[in-house]
């Protein structure tokens, strides 16, 4: 009967079930699209990257993949090793560090993000990969469930009865009973009114609108452009069209206000002037709100795994800027030279020879 010969690559210590947890938003996220796990997984890396790649494959979503969280359940290597280990497994293709911006407005933040391939992949698919929405919807934190405190009841108990000595049935629904008003016998019902005609809604009263503001704070703001009520109607056609075109009324403002004359002798008519030769292009579609902000593009930006410099996924092949990169690069082994052979030598010393010989 054949015997099966151990492996000479060091087993990955079993999870420990207090592994801690990276808070929200935070740890590591696997990859799409891996093979199943089989003994021959990072066969071809070094011992000390295989038994690092192990264990970090075998930890669950959301685990924490600080070096130092790592060097303290990996006992055979130091944080120095572990950080080494993990750049040659980017290299690798196994694995890259993100950031990524969630929330919105001033509540906006950056969240890092592991994420980890048990099948290499190259550059190629780690950029088209990091592009993608699902990789964008991969690193934002799960919103939390809001769990109500513990003194909050489940649910309101039903009121008491107003009568304690009332015992009602809990399978009947209780309906109020309506009072009917008690009418003499000889009582006559009273005709019913005419039907009057209803009262016309009346219409709130519409403001003044953005553009016909605008124009009525020229005079505040420089007092040779003050303006009348009926100037301000005059022009009002004119500075909506500029809104319309997508620009803000500060915009407008300074377009019209800009490079005035000393003396200004006829504020309506150099404002007409200028909304009519300095009509800004359209910038924004026909249905779209001048004041509407612009939408944003959340990208995600990779980290270097060895100095955590951020970048474009594009800028920072195998997961490296170019620094760490060329520090990788010289560190690698080199090649050992080629000796050349005995009778190369013989002909270089015999050229040699030649050479030196008197003419």
């Amino acid at each position: 009967m054949a015997t099966q010969q151990p492996s000479s690559a060091l087993r990955a210590p079993a999870l420990s079930p207090a592994y801690p947890m990276a808070n929200p938003g935070y740890g590591k996220r696997s990859a799409p699209g891996q093979r199943p796990r089989t003994p021959q997984d990072f066969a071809l890396l070094p011992v000390r990257e295989r038994y690092v790649a192990g264990f970090v494959d075998h930890l669950p979503d959301g685990a924490a993949m600080s070096v130092k969280q790592l060097a303290k359940q990996l006992p055979l290597y130091g944080q120095q090793a572990i950080s080494t280990a993990l750049t040659a497994l980017s290299v690798a293709g196994h694995l890259r560090r993100v950031r990524c911006p969630v929330g919105a407005g001033d509540e906006t933040r950056w969240v890092s993000r592991t994420f980890w391939s048990r099948t290499a992949r190259d550059n190629e698919w780690w950029n088209a990969y990091l592009a993608t929405e699902t990789a964008t919807k991969a690193a934002a934190p799960a919103p939390e469930a809001t769990t109500p405190p513990p003194w909050v009841p489940d649910e309101e108990p039903p009121p008491a009865p107003e009568d304690p000595g009332l015992v009602q049935d809990p399978g009947a629904t209780a309906v109020p009973q309506q009072r009917t008003p008690v009418q003499a016998p000889d009582a006559v019902p009273a005709p019913p009114a005419p039907d009057a005609a209803p009262a016309a809604p009346q219409a709130p009263e519409a403001g003044p609108s953005p553009a016909y503001l605008a124009l009525a704070r020229l005079g505040r703001t420089d007092h040779r452009l003050a303006l009348s009520a009926d100037d301000c109607a005059a022009l009002e056609a004119q500075a909506a069209e500029w809104l319309n075109r997508g620009v803000s009324v500060d915009y407008l403002t300074s377009a019209l206000t800009a490079g005035l004359p000393t003396k200004v002798d006829s504020p309506v008519g150099l404002l007409r002037r200028r909304l009519t030769d300095k009509m800004p292009p359209r910038l924004l579609a026909e249905n779209t709100s001048p004041d509407a902000p612009a939408p944003t593009t959340r990208r995600i930006l990779m980290e270097c795994t060895d100095c955590g410099r951020p970048g474009r996924p594009e800028h920072l092949p195998d997961g490296l800027c170019r620094p760490c990169r060329t520090t990788h690069t010289a560190e690698a082994p080199a090649q050992p030279a080629e000796v050349p052979e005995v009778a190369d030598i013989k002909a270089r010393m015999a050229n040699l020879r030649d050479l030196l010989k008197p003419v």
